[in-house]
């Protein structure tokens, strides 16, 4: 069992960055895949970035390819998004998940077992 608690959301300015992070409860954090998700007002919940237990293997959604960077400290039992070059398009509340298929990184929700309550990223024009 995991349980995930996201943070760092908030209201920044275009152009402006955030850094999110999710801190993981269980002693098999490293065994588990970690993704970001979102989903903005009125839209479907969208990937936006994953990595595997090592973090050896990251992905990306194409809409934040070198903006957004995903990393993890499994010391820590966290996993943080680094955003940069935000755009009001990014607007949504952030989910992390947790995948117990450690040694991939998947884009598809079903996938995932266990999600953090989100935090609210705004990014204002």
């Amino acid at each position: 069992q995991v349980q995930l608690v996201e943070s760092g959301g908030g209201l920044v300015q275009a152009g402006g960055s955030l850094r999110l992070s999710c801190a993981a409860s269980g002693r098999t954090f490293g065994r588990y895949a970690m993704g970001w998700f979102r989903q903005a007002p009125g839209k479907k919940r969208e990937f936006v970035a994953a990595i595997t237990w090592g973090g050896g293997s990251t992905d990306y959604a194409d809409s934040v390819k070198g903006r957004f960077t995903i990393s993890r400290d499994n010391a820590k039992n966290t996993v943080d998004l680094q955003m940069n070059s935000l755009k009001p398009e990014d607007t949504g509340v952030y989910y992390c998940a947790a995948d117990a298929r450690y040694y991939r990184t998947s884009a598809s929700e079903i996938q995932y077992d266990y999600w953090g309550q989100g935090t609210q990223v705004t990014v204002a024009s």
